[in-house]
């Protein structure tokens, strides 16, 4: 097995959403850079789009430097999507009373043609052609405005993604669900919230090589928002977990998991705001197999300054990391379930500049740089594969968009992506053959899109 895509996939996995399967599609990320201002159907309002893009990709199969001819694919990417939901406050007429419900529902599906750059490769590259991206989610709000209310939510990802091995059979194909309910208390007009509620998250992988690590995930969840200030407010954020993989076999990392986070969010001025964070985490893995254990017990948190170049009118804390044109600043430490070991952390900075112009021209810059501390790993037998290990990560990617209409984007995307160093995995016991978890990935798309 090869290891380095399997550590990106417990990456996107372990943050599943339907925008995470469009992650080289930023936006998809904000309804205001996906929507224009659709049609009105009665009570509802409906929300169109079709994109194509095409790309040029250095490493589509996140090959290492050492690892021979890395190979390099022209993409063509056809993104049909469709939302659906109750009126948006700008169609809701008169005021009057606030809505009972709210309601929304979305689904994508993205087509992707691969084209080899260099005839010797056109083999491996139609063994892994014709991609299928899609998604589909919903959420409903009942009450939203009164003081007892509650939500449902979910979606379905699946996400195509080829292994190093470049053999069709041993891509990282994989489908997610993600289901959750919550009681939302809101006493006092708003200024005090607190949400309990539940969610299940199960991740599929459609390739016989992986059905042991094939999950679920049971999460009890609570979150608090008390607005000490009219702009500000105290924030927490708690989840207790109860993860169990289906079919393990030589993989078997059930555990529990507790996390607590406390901190402030909200606007300081029109133009400044921040966010701190800070908690505790831990793990609880079963015992058993005569595979050692390793536990997280630590801190997590994360930190953001925003500076808003326009001002912003918004006065409520939720709205406060919210805005067009912006620089922000970050950093994040929080530790995941791994495939390969127990788990690892993450410590990653990070920063962001949006800007838009006029509703015509729309350019973004964003990137980081993470540290991921791996959990010392084993093979099945309990025979070490390797010791606790480091592995520097990196990415950025620059986005922008002119558009000529209030329903026509023309869009540039230039992404970069890699594992740095050249940290080794044993593949067997006796050493005789290694993985190494370094790659470098450029990506250039062009593109345009219809939206309403």
């Amino acid at each position: 097995m090869r290891f380095r895509a399997l550590l990106a996939t417990s990456l996107v996995v372990a943050t599943v959403s339907l925008s995470a399967s469009a992650q080289n599609q930023p936006w998809i990320k904000d309804r205001r850079y996906a929507e224009g201002i659709g049609y009105r159907a009665g009570n509802l309002e409906i929300h169109p789009g079709v994109s194509a893009e095409l790309g040029y990709d250095s490493n589509y199969f996140l090959r290492a430097d050492d690892e021979g001819s890395k190979i390099s694919v022209m993409r063509l990417r056809v993104t049909p999507s469709l939302s659906l939901s109750t009126l948006g406050a700008q169609r809701r007429e008169g005021g009057g009373d606030p809505p009972k419900l709210n309601f929304r529902a979305g689904t994508f599906l993205s087509y992707n043609k691969l084209f080899a750059t260099d005839s010797k490769n056109s083999d491996a590259v139609s063994d892994n052609d014709n991609v299928v991206n899609a998604g589909v989610n919903f959420s409903l709000d009942v009450l939203p405005q009164k003081p007892l209310g509650f939500d449902l939510h979910g979606d379905f990802v699946r996400t195509a993604e080829p292994s190093n091995n470049i053999v069709e059979d041993l891509a990282f194909n994989r489908d997610s669900v993600r289901l959750g309910a919550g009681v939302n208390w809101r006493p006092g007009g708003g200024l005090f919230e607190w949400r309990v509620g539940y969610e299940l998250v199960y991740n599929f992988f459609e390739k016989d090589a992986y059905t042991n690590l094939n999950n679920y995930q049971n999460s009890l969840v609570t979150r608090g928002r008390w607005r000490f200030l009219p702009r500000t407010a105290l924030v927490y954020d708690g989840k207790v977990g109860f993860l169990r993989y289906t079919d393990a076999t030589s993989v078997d990392h059930n555990a529990q998991t507790v996390n607590s986070k406390i901190g402030v969010n909200g606007l300081v001025t029109h133009h400044f705001a921040m966010l701190a964070m800070a908690g505790w985490a831990a793990s609880f893995y079963d015992t058993g197999g005569g595979v050692p254990v390793h536990n997280y017990d630590g801190p997590v948190g994360q930190a953001e300054l925003k500076w808003f170049l326009l001002p912003q009118p918004s006065l409520a804390p939720d709205q406060a990391t919210v805005g067009l044109s912006s620089i922000a600043l970050g950093y994040v430490r929080d530790y995941t379930n791994s495939y390969l070991s127990d788990f690892y952390r993450r410590d990653r900075g990070y920063t962001n500049f949006s800007y838009f112009v006029a509703g015509a021209f729309l350019v973004s810059l964003e990137g980081g740089y993470s540290y991921l501390t791996h959990s010392p790993t084993y093979f099945a037998t309990g025979a070490p594969r390797k010791g606790s290990f480091g592995q520097h990560r990196a990415d950025a990617t620059l986005f922008a968009e002119y558009r000529p209409s209030d329903s026509i984007g023309i869009n540039t995307t230039l992404r970069y992506d890699g594992s740095l160093g050249n940290e080794r995995i044993q593949l067997d016991p006796a050493g005789t053959a290694q993985d190494n978890l370094q790659y470098n990935r450029y990506e250039l798309w062009v593109g345009a899109r219809w939206f309403m």
